[in-house]
């Protein structure tokens, strides 16, 4: 929230088509449900909700700044394919009045993650999957899955 007589502004509103984040082409963040912060003369910075982050990319680091109009920022790593992009991710748990929108949100740096609007279309995965019920449902080696084979997704050809 801007102190008094200050010119400062923050303006937050849902953002008006589903969004990605993207990762050396990697989604890890889906999402209809973005808010975009517009603080001041800043470009907008998209805040994806906690549930439609593939969070297992990411680690929580000791960094943390304060802004005195949004509040204190906690900071996450991301890991990818032997890539470490060090506080690449920002969090704000216990926002500032004027920012409580943006409460447990990530937001991401535009300049090392990509991110973009698509249409309504979903990602062509699900980032929400469980990788051990994917493990388990593979070749462990031995010629056969380690559980027993999930329903088939497609109908046989009719003749």
């Amino acid at each position: 929230m801007p102190t008094p007589g200050s010119n400062h502004t923050l303006e937050i509103r849902p953002a008006a088509t589903r969004m990605r984040a993207a990762v050396q082409g990697h989604i890890i963040a889906d999402s209809d449900n973005v808010l975009l912060l517009k603080e001041g003369a800043m470009a907008p910075v998209a805040y994806f909700p906690r549930d439609d982050i593939e969070m297992g990319y990411f680690a929580r680091t000791d960094r943390a700044t304060h802004c005195p109009f949004k509040g204190d920022a906690a900071y996450y790593t991301v890991t990818l394919e032997g890539e470490v992009l060090e506080n690449v991710a920002w969090t704000y748990e216990d926002p500032l009045p004027g920012a409580l929108q943006i409460d447990g949100r990530l937001a991401f740096y535009a300049d090392r993650v990509e991110v973009y609007g698509v249409g309504d279309e979903v990602a062509p995965h699900d980032h929400r999957t469980d990788v051990d019920a994917v493990v388990q449902h593979t070749d462990s080696g031995g010629g056969q899955s380690q559980k027993a084979h999930w329903p088939a997704n497609v109908e046989e050809p009719k003749a």
